[in-house]
């Protein structure tokens, strides 16, 4: 046992208070060298910020105050319908009919009647207007027979088309009875950022009232080549079959455009979608409402880009501007002294670097226009101004009551441009292109095919698409026609009956 005398003990406890005081005062400074003072600046900013561990999915700043998007799809989805359409039109022949031709059967089976044949296709649409303006895509209703408009509450209406024009794929609907309806608003598509919440909904395979998230992948798209109105606008928001022709949805609760189209291989959504931009959208729905049609403006050239090689040998440094391959007689850029070889590089104030620039800006141009326009000619600037037309080659219908604006030839056919004509390796414009045959029509049973060049109709010669009208325009269900063809090299007759009724 250890015995420790009282004197001694007193003195070690002198030292251990010692020693505690002093690891004590170590034990602080080291914590307040640790720990920055209250009064040290801010970091600058180029000095990263520290990574924090679990932050959130969504970025800092949250679409909507609640994180979530469910009041957007709630103040919008009412407005959002199906839309299912049935398409009636004549079978083709079997491959029997083929063989032994309609005479055969005739002679031992008498006349049969036409086999109707019936498709059925689902879409989607947005009600713009509470009498019952609805917008969709023009393929979606396009060859409708019968259109049936199903409401959120799931309400069935019947819908007639007010027009619709195909350059753009879109389409107006009025639907019958029942109004007035709950209504989008549509908002200014101009003001959208790349990165921007959006939402699509539809009714992707029949699954109506469906809401999708993503962002604005892209704007400007252009997806089909050769059409100035190819100007979309591309999301990630999920689009499948059945979408076409819903609304894409700002965070606001705005619609900024219509869905029309996806890219994908496998027909379903990999997060490549498309929508028409609410402003185009807005005025070929308030024209077709209004006229009944679309009017665009037409210059009557045919353009191409502007290389760097052939900038230097017309003596410009930059290879700014679209250069005119050739000119339409007596088009408003005839008129106006316009020739080939001119390279355009402004139009009504505007810069022009390409082809696609030029082609937006005149066509929605008012038709009837005096505009200025600049242009190299001779290595050096020209001013000139150009009374712009409009253009012949318009795709855009407006369907009448009775519902006969299709072709009692079962064709569509257009002005044979210069482009259109150096695509074919035609040396001449004179004719009318066959641009859509209709599937089962007299015309498609008779072999013609798009692509085709109408040079007569019944004998008579065809230069334009107002010969065309004129030799087709007393034509009635049951009369023969008789049609010369240019298909490539080759020239040949077909003949067939117009469509009964």
């Amino acid at each position: 046992m250890i015995v420790v005398k009282r004197g001694t003990l007193v003195v070690m406890l002198v030292i251990a208070a010692a020693l505690g005081v002093g690891l004590g005062s170590w034990g602080a400074s080291a914590v307040d060298l640790a720990r920055p003072p209250a009064h040290e600046p801010t970091p600058a900013r180029d000095t990263p910020p520290p990574q924090l561990t679990g932050s959130p999915v969504v970025p800092a700043v949250l679409p909507v105050p609640s994180g979530s998007f469910s009041r957007i799809a709630e103040a919008v989805s009412p407005a959002v319908v199906n839309i299912n359409t049935v398409t009636r039109g004549t079978a083709g022949r079997t491959p029997i009919e083929e063989f032994f031709g309609d005479e055969f059967f005739r002679r031992f089976f008498g006349d049969a009647p036409e086999r109707q044949q019936q498709q059925r296709s689902l879409g989607s649409g947005v009600i713009v207007d509470s009498s019952g303006i609805c917008l969709t895509n023009a393929h979606v209703v396009e060859r409708a027979t019968e259109i049936e408009v199903v409401t959120a509450e799931g309400k069935k209406h019947k819908a007639k088309v007010v027009g619709l024009d195909r350059r753009t794929d879109l389409a107006v609907l009025r639907l019958q009875g029942g109004g007035p309806y709950p209504s989008a608003v549509l908002g200014d598509s101009d003001k959208v950022k790349v990165g921007d919440w959006v939402l699509a909904i539809g009714s992707p395979f029949g699954l109506q009232q469906t809401v999708t998230a993503g962002i604005i992948s892209a704007k400007g798209r252009s997806i089909e080549p050769g059409n100035p109105f190819s100007d979309f606008i591309q999301t990630d928001a999920a689009i499948n079959p059945g979408n076409s022709g819903g609304p894409l949805v700002n965070m606001s609760g705005e619609v900024i455009g219509i869905n029309s189209a996806i890219l994908s291989r496998s027909g379903g959504n990999v997060g490549i979608g498309f929508s028409i931009p609410s402003n185009m959208a807005k005025r070929i729905y308030t024209e077709l409402a209004a006229k009944g049609k679309i009017t665009r403006g037409w210059l009557g050239v045919s353009i191409q880009p502007l290389t760097p090689e052939l900038a230097k040998s017309f003596g410009l440094k930059e290879p700014k501007g679209v250069l005119v391959a050739d000119v339409v007689k007596d088009s408003p850029a005839d008129k106006a002294g316009l020739t080939s070889g001119d390279i355009l590089t402004e139009f009504d104030g505007k810069k022009v670097d390409a082809p696609q620039d030029l082609q937006k800006i005149v066509a929605v141009t008012t038709p009837g226009k005096g505009v200025p326009v600049k242009v190299w000619r001779d290595k050096g600037e020209k001013s000139l101004e150009i009374k712009i037309g409009e253009t012949p080659e318009e795709t855009a219908q407006a369907t009448e009551p009775g519902g006969k604006g299709k072709s009692l030839l079962g064709l569509d056919a257009r002005p044979l441009t210069p482009e259109i004509a150096r695509q074919l390796n035609l040396r001449t414009t004179e004719g009318v292109v066959v641009a859509r045959v209709d599937e089962g029509s007299p015309a498609a049973e008779a072999g013609l095919q798009r692509g085709d060049v109408i040079r007569e109709v019944n004998r008579q010669r065809v230069r334009s698409i107002q010969d065309f009208e004129r030799a087709t325009q007393g034509l009635k269900g049951g009369d023969r026609v008789t049609v010369l063809l240019q298909r490539g090299p080759q020239s040949l007759y077909v003949a067939f009956s117009v469509a009964k009724g």
